[in-house]
């Protein structure tokens, strides 16, 4: 890739993230869920990433290695150009004050117990980043960087509306100015009504503090929108990684045009005439994926050469990568 090492934000590297299946008292090992199963793409800086695919094909599962919630079976994740796969918890804890995360749940990933000023304001006290005199400011400074009045501070989550929720969840993930915020759907659980104002949100603090997202989503709707490149994700791996424009308008990989003909276009002239992919069958179990490609078992244009070769992710051209023999 023409890309120099200084604007790669995170680097990863073959990673894969198994899962082990255990029975019995003794919980012997029978096998593994292959939640992740050999990925690999970079995120540049200043750049929002969409990571798309169904439910269970991993998309959270490799935005929490990056995190480093889970430390990985194997393969690399250099961030801010250090490797930090193997890395002890002593070590990944002050590489934390570089990431931000934002999840699904507005309602679960906030602590009912307690203040929103202390939510908020929690990441500069465990990094020491903020004296008892300088933390209400820079709570002040985060209240109003999102959207929200400071002198809510002294209240508690359960007094919030959904969309409040996410933006305090924002400005915590704000706190330490991180290089990369994890955005693992942050708007699904909200009001149709709502996600616009927190995707603009979202937009304009990256403008004004040069962020750098990973976006994870399933609405391919709004990480058209949100995203300069999107990469696809079928049961544990990459099938297709390019920029948003060359996605939405010339899809490759078999998986990318089923999921876009599902997207709903709301002029019924053009929604009438176009042709609706239906896929045949139901995803695989991580446990026990197909041999070759994973997704020819449900593919139009599979040959039996899907069933044995696995499909390297390969360029096409103009940066465009998809893992399949057939294009």
């Amino acid at each position: 890739m023409n890309t120099s090492e200084a604007d790669v934000i995170v680097e990863i590297k073959n990673l894969k993230m198994y899962f082990p299946i255990t029975r019995g008292i003794l919980r012997r090992k029978v096998g593994d869920i292959k939640a992740v199963d050999d990925v690999s793409f970079i995120i540049k800086k200043n750049e929002t990433l969409g990571l798309v695919g169904e439910s269970g094909c991993g998309k959270t599962t490799v935005g929490r290695c990056i995190l480093r919630m889970y430390r990985p079976t194997s393969g690399n994740i250099v961030f801010l150009g250090s490797d930090i796969s193997t890395l002890p918890e002593s070590h990944i804890r002050p590489m934390r004050i570089h990431m931000g995360a934002i999840f699904q749940d507005p309602y679960g990933s906030l602590n009912p117990r307690q203040t929103v000023g202390g939510i908020v304001g929690k990441p500069l006290r465990i990094h020491n980043m903020a004296g008892k005199r300088e933390l209400s400011d820079k709570v002040n400074e985060l209240f109003n960087l999102v959207g929200l009045d400071p002198s809510m501070m002294d209240r508690v989550p359960h007094e919030f509306s959904g969309g409040q929720r996410q933006r305090l969840a924002i400005a915590r993930a704000l706190a330490c100015q991180p290089s990369l915020v994890v955005c693992d759907e942050p708007i699904s659980a909200l009001d149709v009504s709502i996600q616009a104002q927190i995707i603009n949100l979202l937009e304009e603090l990256q403008d004004k503090m040069g962020l750098t997202y990973l976006f994870i989503a399933h609405d391919l709707s709004v990480v058209q929108h949100i995203s300069n490149r999107v990469a696809v994700m079928y049961l544990g791996r990459i099938v297709e990684i390019t920029s948003a424009e060359e996605l939405y308008s010339n899809p490759l990989h078999p998986y990318t045009k089923a999921l876009l003909s599902a997207v709903p276009i709301p002029k019924p002239s053009i929604e009438r005439t176009r042709h609706r992919i239906v896929l045949k069958g139901e995803v695989p179990s991580p446990a026990h994926p197909p041999e070759g490609c994973h997704f020819h078992p449900r593919c139009e244009m599979a040959t039996p050469e899907c069933h044995e070769e696995r499909p390297s992710l390969r360029e096409v051209g103009n940066g465009h990568m998809v893992a399949c023999i057939r294009v």
